[in-house]
Parts: C-alpha cells; structure tokens; sequence
C-alpha cells in the first residue's frame, strides 16, 4: 500500500509542529520537512519534527556537498534525504554513501531534469533509494501535474517511485494505479482548515474510497478560470500578483460579484454613444470597461443598465460618471464607476471601442479577465490567468488556515511571529 507524505511547507516551526500533530493524527506516514521550513528553522525543524516517532524527511534538495548535507539531516533524525538530479554523479554518490552510513536513505528529485527518464534510470544505477517524480509549486500554477512523467519513470525503474505537485484527493487515486509508492502531499492538507480531516480523504482517496472533493482542493485550467475566479477575493488576486493590477478608488452601485473579459471602450466625458453601442457588441460574460475621464457628465445611467443585464453582460466599469444610481441600485448586475452626477453628456459617437486602456498605470486589454467585488477591481492579463487563479487560490487557501489558528484561541501576530520576523530586531 502506498505511502502518505505530508510536506510541511511552512516558515514558522511552531505551526509545523502543530499541522504534524495533526497530520500524524489523521493517519499520515511519512513527515516532510519542507525545503521553506529548513531554510526557516534549519536542523531544528528536523530534530523536532523527529520526536514525533514517525519517518522524517528532509527536502534538502541538495545540488552539491551532498555528504556535508546529508550527514547533518541524518543526524538529525532524518530517515530520507532529498537530492537534486540535476546534481553531479559524484554528489548522489556521496550522498548515499553518507546516507547509508547513518542509516537513512537517499530520495533523488527528478525536478526540471530535462530528460527525467533517462535521469532516473542513471540515478538507480548510482545507488539511490528513491526517486521523486516533482512538478513544482510555480508549474503547478500553469496546470502542470506529474502523471504523465510517472507513468514513464515507473516502468523504467526498479525502485521504489514517490510523486509530487500540486496532489490532491482528486488525483491521488490516479497517482497509487500509476505504481508511486509514496504520494506526497502538501497544500491540500496544511492549508486546509481542518488538516486531520483532509489527511483522513486523502488517505481515503488513496485506498480507494470516494470522498468529497471540494474546490479548494483542484488546480485549475483553461475551461475553469471564471469558476476560480469567482472563488477567490480582489485581495487574494492582488496578493497573487505582488499587489500590482488593483484598482481601487471606485463606487460600486449594484450587484455582487463580478467575473468576466473585458470589453473595452475609451469614449469623452459625456459621450454615451460608443458605452451603450459596447452592449450590443459585446458577447454575454462580458464586462464593459469605459474610460471618459475626467467624469463631470454621465456616459451611463439606468436604461444602459438594463439593457447590459439582458444582454447577459457581466459587469459594467465606468473610469468615468454614472447618473441613476437609484435605480442602478435596483438591477442585479455590478456595477462600477468613479464619480456619479445627474446630468448626461450627448450621443456624439467619438470614442473607439476594443482598444488597450491605460488606468492610474493598469492597462487593461480586451480580452483580459476582469475581477470585481466590494475592495474594488483586479485586472488579470488573459494570457497570465491560470497562473493567477491558482496563485490566488493558493494565498485563499493559506489564510483560511490562518483564520482557523485565530479561530481556536490564537492571533494573527502569534500566528505569524511577526516579532521574530520583523527587520532591524
């Protein structure tokens, strides 16, 4: 039967400690020591996690002085040390030899090899314990996942075979039929708000039994961004592209949640003719963004509204004035604007429609993925939306652990020792 390995990919060591605990009680085998934990709390990590009786792991992910780094894991209380394929023989080598000579093994991660099969075969030849098939945190958020490259390194192989990136309990089934005897798995249980009961499915999912898979628990793909992108928060998004592409400073009249492309429109001030022709020309999903700076008379009032609610539109942004807000109020569809006055401009047809919009320093492109809720607007570049969602995803995850730690009786500067974090102490 296989394995199940938990990566502890934390910082802080105490939340490490307590998410093992955890972990361990909803029947995981194996500890990680995850490569961020290490290079947080060093060999302290290791030790610590080691008194809890079961195996640890070290992610060392050694590229050089493997005997050096192997000996000081293992010592530790390490039983499997990682090392990098892409690293010289000579350092697998000694590595091993280190390894054995503490009674620990050696597990060799296929990470970006550009060949991983004949990688694999090589590394078996040297004398490895283990191999890992890896795709790593940032593949991960383009959609990658391991399964084809396992399916290949086990057949060629004849040693034990463990799989990582972005697992969860919709894939794991698929991972233990493919013939990985160790299945690790680190976001999916330490971000989850209960992590004994995600270790609990995921075991589950492992042996076989269905469980339920929540959305928390996927990474996602083309045909799913609008349903990731109505998951997460304008923050979580924000926090997911280093605070850049948000756009505050804007009144939202109506609606809820706002999910759609952008259809763009840069018009005068007053000019409501090319906004109200956007609604035809747009496709239903859609949100119309409208530029008509500076806003002194209105480019969209109420029956513009209804008529983009029947269309099917998304969302409306005015970078401009609104008029009607009353009754804007009423209608079931967001929107948005900067100013609101209750004089309207004329239809004089100026303007262009589908073009490239530069706001306070965002371009805003037709066709990029439009995100709106009561923080304000998040633009996401269509050609960067899987990425985003899933690292959206990925920070939603992670506060909803941290919310459950404030939860039970702790605070956010506990939680994220911010003290012993902060600069200059």
């Amino acid at each position: 039967m296989a394995l199940l390995q938990v990566a502890l990919d934390f910082m802080i060591l105490e939340r490490a400690l307590k998410a093992a605990k955890e972990a361990l009680e909803g029947g995981a085998d194996l500890l990680e020591a995850g490569t961020p934990l290490i290079k947080s709390a060093g060999m302290k990590a290791v030790r610590k996690l080691a008194e809890f009786g079961k195996p640890v792991v070290a992610d060392l992910k050694t590229m050089d002085v493997g005997r050096v780094e192997v000996e000081m894991a293992a010592k530790s209380g390490a039983k499997i040390i990682t090392v990098l394929a892409l690293a010289d023989d000579e350092t697998i080598v000694d590595s091993v030899e280190a390894a054995e000579k503490y009674g620990a093994r050696v597990m060799v991660d296929l990470i970006n090899h550009p060949d991983p099969v004949q990688r694999a075969k090589e590394v078996e030849g040297l004398g490895t314990h283990y191999l890992c098939v890896h795709v790593g945190v940032d593949q991960q958020m383009h959609g990658r996942n391991p399964l084809d490259t396992l399916r290949n390194v086990v057949s060629s192989v004849n040693i034990p075979v463990a799989a990582a990136g972005g697992l969860n309990v919709e894939t794991v089934p698929e991972v233990v039929r493919l013939g990985a005897e160790i299945v690790i798995v680190g976001g999916a249980i330490i971000k989850a708000p209960d992590i004994k009961e995600a270790t609990k499915n995921i075991k589950s999912a492992m042996e076989g039994v269905n469980v339920e898979i929540g959305d928390l628990y996927r990474k996602y793909r083309g045909e799913e961004i609008k349903k990731a992108f109505m998951l997460v928060s304008t923050p979580n998004l924000s926090d997911a592209m280093h605070r850049k592409n948000a756009i505050g400073n804007l009144l939202k009249l109506s609606g809820g949640k706002m999910v759609g492309r952008a259809f763009t429109v840069r018009t005068m001030d007053g000019d409501w003719a090319k906004p109200v022709e956007a609604i035809e020309k747009a496709s239903p999903g859609d949100v119309i963004v409208v530029e008509s700076l500076p806003g002194y008379a209105a480019v969209w009032g109420e029956l513009a509204t209804w008529s983009a609610k029947v269309k099917g539109i998304s969302g409306i942004v005015i970078f401009g004035a609104v008029r009607d807000a009353d009754e804007i109020k009423k209608i079931d569809i967001p929107v948005y604007a900067r100013r609101i006055v209750p004089n309207a401009g004329e239809p004089k047809g100026f303007g262009e429609m589908q073009i490239a919009l530069d706001i306070d320093g965002v371009k805003i492109n037709p066709g990029d993925w439009i995100v709106g809720d009561e923080s304000g607007i998040v633009v996401i570049p269509k050609e960067r939306a899987v990425e985003v969602a899933n690292r959206a995803l990925d920070v939603m995850e992670h506060e909803n652990r941290v919310r459950e730690e404030i939860k039970r009786g702790s605070t956010l500067s506990v939680v994220m020792e911010l003290e012993d974090w902060e600069v200059n102490r």
